[in-house]
């Protein structure tokens, strides 16, 4: 068995293989460790602790052997650990209610059928206008070429910009959205927004495989100088990038807090954390904007909108539910 942080190469191979989750590539994440098994194929894409483990997704595996890696995983973790498993597609959450977990939907994932993505009709008026608005302001998209030194320096500055623009109270959700860096830069793709010579925006792109293969817009930046509309304008331009080249799908990825729906909980869930949940969506702006989110997704009338889970190994137990949001940076 393997509990090292594998390359890149080598985790890449097992996600195109085995994944059918439109956010797997965040595996490949700088921090995150993979467990692999003698017994069964596939990876465990993992955060590990002390006594408190992260777990990103259900194991990466071919379905007949999803259970037995699973097993194996939670038999090396021991007697005493306790395993979170956060972003489960409805899917799996069998695999984990058969082991004892409770589950509760923690938010809702969306996606762009680009085979059938227009911009005509009142759904994408808003987006038209805002897109109007920031070609009127002189803003324009470039896609960042491959190892471009400039290009590094002035997304630093923006993101340093974006930092203290945000303030010391709202947190991004580390674990769970893409990076500019780490393992997994030679794969993705950077749109650049510029403005009279100057980068004032950007959105990275990590590739999706699986039953809806395609793109994952997964991070996002803007400096306070970018007009309104420009993060409108990048996206609209990838998008229209992707399908020209054959994509299927482009994936907004996972919004927490957002969509939840008391019919969407298993029968497994924590009503206390299913209350808690309810809250931070509607008042939970400091912990994270799930509301500003989602209306940005929701605009591009987005053809496909998921529940996804956060599983509790056992039961919910405050130190777990304490712990993932330190993994994620949420507090």
């Amino acid at each position: 068995m393997n509990v090292a942080r594998a390359a890149a190469p080598a985790v890449v191979d097992v996600l195109r293989e085995y994944a059918d989750h439109p956010s797997a590539f965040l595996a490949v994440n700088a921090g995150t460790r993979h467990y692999r098994s003698d017994a069964a194929p596939g990876i465990v894409a993992h955060l590990p602790g002390r006594r408190h483990h992260i777990q990103f997704a259900a194991p990466f595996a071919p379905p007949a052997a999803r259970g037995e890696l699973l097993d194996d995983y939670l038999r090396h973790l021991g007697r005493g650990a306790v395993l979170t498993a956060v972003q489960l597609r409805r899917e799996d959450l069998a695999l984990y209610v058969r082991r004892g977990f409770a589950a509760n939907q923690i938010g809702s994932s969306y996606g762009i059928d680009l085979g059938r993505f227009t911009l005509r009709g009142k759904p994408l008026a808003k987006i038209r206008q805002n897109v109007s608005r920031a070609r009127r302001e002189a803003v324009t998209v470039v896609e960042a070429g491959p190892g471009d030194l400039a290009d590094r320096r002035a997304l630093d500055d923006i993101d340093r910009a974006w930092l203290r623009a945000k303030g010391r109270h709202v947190k991004e959700l580390s674990f769970l959205i893409g990076e500019r860096g780490g393992p997994g830069r030679p794969l993705r793709r950077t749109f650049l927004a510029r403005r009279h010579g100057s980068t004032v925006a950007y959105i990275t792109y990590s590739p999706v495989w699986g039953s809806r293969p395609g793109w994952l817009y997964d991070l996002t930046r803007r400096s306070p100088q970018a007009p309104v509309g420009t993060v409108e304008l990048i996206n609209l331009t990838a998008l229209t990038a992707f399908a020209d080249e054959g994509a299927r799908w482009l994936h907004l990825g996972l919004t927490p807090f957002a969509g939840l729906h008391r019919e969407l909980e298993p029968p497994t869930a924590s009503p206390l954390l299913t209350r808690a949940l309810h809250q931070v969506a509607r008042r939970g702006t400091a912990l994270y904007p799930a509301r500003s989110q989602e209306a940005f997704k929701l605009k591009w009338a987005p053809h496909v909108i998921e529940p996804e889970y956060v599983a509790f190994q056992d039961r919910v137990r405050t130190g777990a539910v304490w712990h993932l949001l330190r993994a994620i940076s949420a507090v």
